[in-house]
């Protein structure tokens, strides 16, 4: 039959089956007047019919839910906008990652430095040619200034140097002098003092700026420093040095007057071979550019003059490095394109699945079991289900107009609940509970663990279900 609702009836059973359609004609053939079924004819118009409705004639009355067809979503695009709204996300966070990478990288590990070097200093400067594209030293105006060598590769640190300078000083109570070299692998340091009164002073070699801070915290530590001698008359102190660093030779006086000392550094340092370089500039032009190869590297030799009479034996040099701005760019670049292709994927197995699963359910028939169990009704029955179908189609009418569920007892001590308030699937009992995740409440408990049982998923929004729970009124 091709009406919206077809009741089948049997003689021989005295219960009336209802199965309802997605058809969108008002009412069924067999119960229309003629004058009625005129009006339709002439109006030519279809009038809505609800999705479930129900016989008021039985006792003993039987429902079977026929499965709709899957609903789409109103905005057939929402996954395609998921999808943009996580594609734009992985850019953000691929953007921002990056600026502060690329941010530690140029003013934290390559950022520009002051050196503050000693006579006859030999540093090799050896930067990453991914990160770097040039090096720029620049120098304050000096009558003998440092000089910068390239080589392609690193030269032998082979060459040695002997020298040695002596002063007499006076230290003030509660403070230390400090004197810097940068020494190499294989250099040693050898000090000669001499302190005329019968006053102490402490006298340390410490490795960098990092162990001369440490020391002036705690001076009386003797862990402090590389070395840390307590001095009084004439003696001699010998280190030998195992790493390529600078290094600050530092006299403290923690007495309540001041106190004299002599002081003879004789330093053997081992410098590296510049008979090789292919690129020389002196830092009397202030400023040396010196270029990074790539992708291959090259080698620069920073190195310092002897002591001079009559001037500071100190130089100071500043250090910047210039980025390679093209590994940044590319860096940021691939980044994205790896970090998209994944998410892409990620994104396509999704939907597949969701796919596979919407597949799943417009494949379920309704030759199906029933969804729900049959249902006693709370009226006494008007007879078979042959003369429920034949009654007059003034009844059906009533009931159409009333609306589904409308005025109809609900399960718990015949209290009537409004038509929203009921079950969408029974239109019986009250909604009860809810779905876990999405939240939806639309149907009793009873439905609602069917429908977890049998399809698994909302029928409000399609999601998998996970959990039905019960809604308690206290």
């Amino acid at each position: 039959m091709d009406g919206p609702a077809a009741i089948s009836s049997s003689p021989s059973s005295s219960s009336a089956v209802v199965d309802v359609g997605p058809s969108t004609s008002a009412r069924s053939p067999e119960v229309m007047s003629e004058e009625e079924r005129e009006e339709e004819d002439a109006g030519g118009g279809v009038e809505q019919v609800p999705e479930f409705v129900r016989r008021q004639t039985s006792t003993s009355a039987s429902y079977r839910v026929v499965p709709m067809p899957p609903r789409r979503m109103e905005a057939s695009t929402a996954p395609e906008d998921l999808a943009a709204d996580d594609t734009l996300s992985c850019v953000i966070v691929i953007l921002t990652f990056w600026f502060f990478v690329s941010m530690t990288l140029i003013m934290g590990i390559f950022g520009s430095e002051d050196l503050q070097i000693g006579p006859y200093s030999s540093i090799l400067l050896k930067p990453n040619p991914l990160f770097v594209s040039s090096l720029k030293m620049e120098s304050s105006e000096m009558k003998v200034a440092p000089v910068v060598y390239g080589f392609y590769k690193p030269p032998p640190l082979d060459v040695t140097k002997i020298w040695s300078w002596s002063l007499s000083t006076s230290v003030r109570p509660d403070t230390h002098k400090e004197w810097v070299h940068y020494l190499n692998e294989g250099s040693q340091i050898n000090i000669s003092y001499s302190v005329p009164s019968s006053s102490s002073l402490i006298i340390v070699i410490a490795k960098g700026i990092e162990g001369l801070a440490e020391w002036v915290e705690d001076p009386l530590y003797p862990d402090s420093a590389l070395s840390w001698n307590v001095i009084r008359g004439n003696g001699t102190i010998r280190q030998d040095i195992l790493k390529s660093y600078d290094y600050y030779v530092a006299i403290g006086n923690f007495n309540s007057e001041d106190v004299e000392v002599g002081v003879n550094l004789s330093i053997r340092s081992t410098v590296y071979d510049i008979t090789g370089s292919y690129y020389m500039c002196n830092l009397t032009r202030r400023l040396c550019n010196f270029k990074i190869l790539f992708p291959e590297g090259n080698q620069g030799v920073l190195t310092t003059p002897g002591p001079t009479e009559g001037a500071g034996n100190e130089v100071y040099v500043k250090l910047s490095y210039e980025p390679r701005w093209m590994t940044y760019f590319l860096g940021i670049g691939g980044m994205t394109s790896i970090m998209l292709w994944g998410f892409n994927c990620l994104n396509r197995i999704r939907r597949n699945n969701e796919d596979t699963l919407e597949n799943q359910l417009r494949n379920v028939g309704p030759e199906r079991a029933p969804l729900l169990p049959q249902k006693d009704d709370d009226l006494s029955s008007l007879g078979s289900s042959y003369d429920s179908g034949s009654q007059s189609g003034e009844e059906y009418q009533d009931l159409l107009e009333e609306g589904p569920c409308d005025g109809r007892p609900g399960g718990e001590g015949g209290k009537k609940y409004q038509p929203r308030q009921l079950c969408v699937i029974c239109c019986d009992a009250p909604k009860d509970c809810f779905f876990i995740p999405c939240g939806h409440c639309a149907s009793c408990f009873d439905c609602g663990v069917r429908v977890a049982e049998v399809a698994g998923t909302c029928p409000i929004c399609r999601r998998r279900m996970k959990k039905v729970r019960r809604i308690y009124n206290v």
